[in-house]
């Protein structure tokens, strides 16, 4: 799956330039033109890397950051700002941005440090892979074992594929087309309704009446592992 990145930037011509160039490069992109709207997308679209200008009307960059930190998201949080000023740079490492780049900067050098924080990120998360955890359900990479509120869950191997793949991309939406070429390779050709026959049954394993539901539909396009009303 292609990195998302999160554009939030009030500045057009420099929307319009990292979605051009940033699309260009192999990532997925979303944008925001305010702060606001750029807190929205971080918790329907869970981003691999956010791009975050620093002065921006009403919510500015400094609070999105500190919000986004405050939330418990990890994601790296590159900052785009006008000012080269050593006072802003430490403020915005502070409040937990990974990288700081002042406009106008050389195309070249923002792909470098995209590419540098998503690497950067990709290490940690191959560190911590043998074990995946959202709410109180964990999946164990090593075993093939899945487990909530301690109970023991037995699973085939497509449903533990399928699973992994959604702990995998917590809050992200996926498509019922991607998660087939995924789990099943666009060349199946076996039965139209296999995806939702698989999601049932894992609902009913891992739900055993008052657990939750992790898995959600979301109608006209696919599913995301997200808790009820999360």
């Amino acid at each position: 799956m292609r990195p998302h990145i999160l554009v939030v930037d009030d500045d057009e011509k420099i929307i319009a330039l990292l979605r051009r160039s940033l699309a260009f490069e192999g990532y997925e992109i979303s944008v925001a033109s305010n702060g606001g709207e750029g807190l929205k997308l971080m918790l329907t679209s869970d981003p691999d890397l956010l791009i975050l200008d620093v002065m921006m009307p009403q919510v500015d960059g400094w609070e999105v950051c500190r919000r986004v930190r405050e939330g418990g998201s990890s994601v790296p949080i590159l900052m785009l700002t006008a000012k080269d000023d050593i006072t802003d740079r430490v403020k915005g490492l502070d409040l937990g941005a990974d990288d700081y780049l002042v406009k106008p900067f050389a195309l070249e050098e923002l792909l470098a440090r995209v590419r540098a924080l998503l690497r950067r990120k990709s290490d940690k998360i191959e560190e911590s892979t043998s074990r995946l955890q959202y709410e109180d359900l964990t999946l164990d990479l090593d075993s093939r074992e899945a487990i909530r509120s301690g109970r023991r869950i037995d699973l085939t191997a497509k449903e533990f594929d399928l699973l992994q793949l959604f702990m995998q991309n917590p809050r992200r939406v996926l498509t019922r087309d991607s998660i087939m070429d995924k789990i099943w390779g666009y060349d199946y050709s076996g039965e139209s309704n296999v995806l939702e026959v698989y999601i049932a049954m894992i609902r009913q394993k891992t739900e055993d009446g008052t657990d939750k539901r992790l898995i959600q539909t979301v109608r006209g396009t696919g599913y995301v592992m997200r808790g009820e009303g999360g």
